[in-house]
């Protein structure tokens, strides 16, 4: 199992640190659930959240983000940092990988762009 810290910065960018723990609990396999969602909306146009999910992986799996919400995902796609194979962009967004492979972003009709950068320790 996996707990997935995210630190999300949202208006043009939209920042993302996940940090993959051991934990113990009674989720079903292959499912996740968010424990914890803090919002800062302070700064105009801008909201920074902090969100903690708990993931129960199946073998071979990690926790990630399909369709902007928390998942398991090949843990594959982790290791080569080919984070657009895990679909983690909201319905109608496009994906696209950041040039260092660091994250990605998803840019949506009208101009908007969400950039993810992930750090897993």
């Amino acid at each position: 199992m996996c707990l997935e810290d995210f630190q999300k910065k949202v208006s043009n960018q939209f920042l993302c640190f996940c940090v993959c723990r051991s934990l113990t609990g009674q989720l079903a396999v292959g499912t996740c659930e968010i424990v914890m969602l803090n919002r800062d909306s302070s700064q105009p146009k801008r909201t920074i959240a902090r969100q903690t999910a708990r993931c129960a992986c199946r073998r071979g799996q990690i926790a990630g983000t399909t369709r902007a919400r928390p998942a398991c995902v090949d843990a594959r796609i982790v290791k080569s940092r080919q984070w657009c194979e895990m679909t983690p962009c909201s319905e109608g967004e496009i994906c696209g990988l950041l040039f260092n492979h660091s994250g990605w972003t998803c840019t949506k009709g009208g101009g908007r762009i969400k950039t993810v950068t992930v750090r897993c320790t």
